[in-house]
């Protein structure tokens, strides 16, 4: 498909971030733009599930939070538990005090992409595919002005271009920017450092608490965190693969992989995935008999990952090279899915990008020669709010990383424990409730 020779502002990557600030430009009346993604329409797999409050009140603030609470389950909190008994539980009614959306949503995140595409479409706007970016330079004619090139060989000339490419970001590459991790090449956790995720059904189809839709559940274990989070049938049309139906109800895995297994397969097979659950999982989905007396196993594997738990960001999120080039998404940030606040983040600095673009547009057109200042102030704030993310982050997998090993034979007591333990006494005190929901919710760091 041709593209336009000239768009004022040019979207690369269509993933949520980008479609976000697609959808935020059209609500802030920019209409002169063009998103482009490098592949083919339904190649996105399942990836991220949580959406928090703020970030629905962040897409409700451009009129596009409907699509979203129409699919997604309404989540009411998170449970933490050993293998074999309850921990502690964060609920999320206290943010009725703050938002108007009490809860996080639970969809996947190709799910998301769908009805996010789905509510441009119905704007009049469709993503442009499959378009790789292969070049940039400045146009000769007009200073303010980028020519970028594809590999098809086309050209779009653009005054503004948000690079919302991903962790391997073109755009950030050409522009030079740095992207590497706060903390210097040397993290100081590496006990997590390594996950994988799946999706997949069981059988026979298991029932209790931890199997009902609406909390996510994290088990933890010797040197391991596991997670298990229920989501129903309602998605099952949008994550067949291969055309093998889904009858059964789906649940999302997330599974840390210690070190010494080695490094888990790019796409770990059903009997791997198993083999987590068995060793890492609640007792009651696991398939050995002699911890579970109604044993369960996976069924069908529908989708899955590995990924790792390592945190990187962009020396700077907004550079001029003709165009104003900003960053957004993991192309600025990647951090530790602890707590879900990736995506989380990249949306909500997407949406609040496109409004000050376009502030930023009206002022040129009424004076030619306005500087940078909204755009370099609004990229240093973001960076700000960035690097906080990424320290709570960080600190939820510190706090996850904690091992049962004893500290001695004369003391049989270990920092997880402490940890287990602190989390069962502060759990019955609301205030604590209301914090731990505040915190993960970003309603503070908007």
């Amino acid at each position: 498909m041709s593209l336009p020779e000239y768009s004022t502002v040019l979207i690369v990557g269509a993933g949520p971030s980008g479609l976000a600030a697609a959808l935020s430009l059209i609500h802030h009346g920019c209409r002169d733009f063009v998103i482009v993604d490098a592949i083919v329409e339904g190649q996105n797999a399942s990836r991220a599930i949580t959406i928090h409050s703020a970030t629905v009140e962040a897409f409700a603030s451009i009129n596009a939070a409907d699509v979203l609470l129409s699919r997604a389950i309404k989540g009411k909190g998170i449970r933490l538990t050993s293998r074999d008994s309850h921990i502690f539980e964060v609920k999320f009614d206290p943010l009725q005090k703050h938002s108007a959306y009490p809860y996080a949503l639970f969809v996947p995140q190709n799910v998301t992409e769908l009805l996010l595409v789905q509510k441009l479409q119905s704007l009049g706007v469709r993503v442009q595919r499959p378009h790789k970016v292969i070049g940039m330079e400045q146009n000769e004619k007009d200073l303010y002005i980028t020519n970028v090139s594809f590999e098809d060989g086309q050209v779009i000339k653009a005054r503004y271009i948000i690079g919302a490419d991903g962790a391997r970001s073109t755009i950030r590459t050409i522009s030079g920017i740095g992207f590497s991790d706060p903390e210097g090449p040397n993290p100081s956790n590496h006990l997590l450092a390594q996950m994988v995720a799946a999706d997949v059904t069981f059988e026979p189809e298991p029932v209790g608490l931890l199997f009902i839709e609406g909390h996510l559940n994290g088990t933890t274990s010797t040197d391991n965190v596991f997670v298990l989070t229920p989501l129903g049938n309602r998605f099952n049309d949008e994550l067949t693969q291969d055309g093998k139906p889904i009858t059964k109800s789906i649940f999302r895995i997330d599974c840390a992989v210690p070190l010494k297994n080695g490094e888990p397969p790019k796409a770990p097979p059903k009997e791997y995935m198993q083999d987590l659950v068995n060793t890492y999982g609640p007792t009651c989905v696991t398939s050995d008999p002699s911890l579970n007396p109604t044993p369960v196993k996976i069924d069908q594997l529908i989708w899955s990952t590995r990924f790792r738990t390592h945190s990187a960001i962009a020396d700077r999120t907004f550079t001029r090279a003709g165009a104003a080039i900003f960053l957004v998404g993991d192309a600025a940030h990647i951090h530790s899915p602890m707590g879900g606040q990736g995506m989380n983040l990249s949306i909500r600095d997407a949406i609040f990008l496109s409004e000050v673009i376009t502030k930023h547009i009206q002022a040129s057109a009424e004076n030619p020669d306005v500087d940078d200042t909204m755009l370099q102030d609004f990229a240093e704030a973001r960076h700000v709010r960035a690097m906080e993310t990424i320290g709570f982050t960080k600190q939820l997998l510190k706090y996850a990383s904690l091992t049962y090993n004893t500290y001695a034979w004369w003391m049989p007591f270990s920092r997880a424990s402490a940890r287990d333990l602190m989390l069962r006494i502060l759990g019955r005190f609301d205030f604590v409730q209301s914090r731990v929901a505040w915190d993960l919710s970003g309603l503070g760091r908007r």
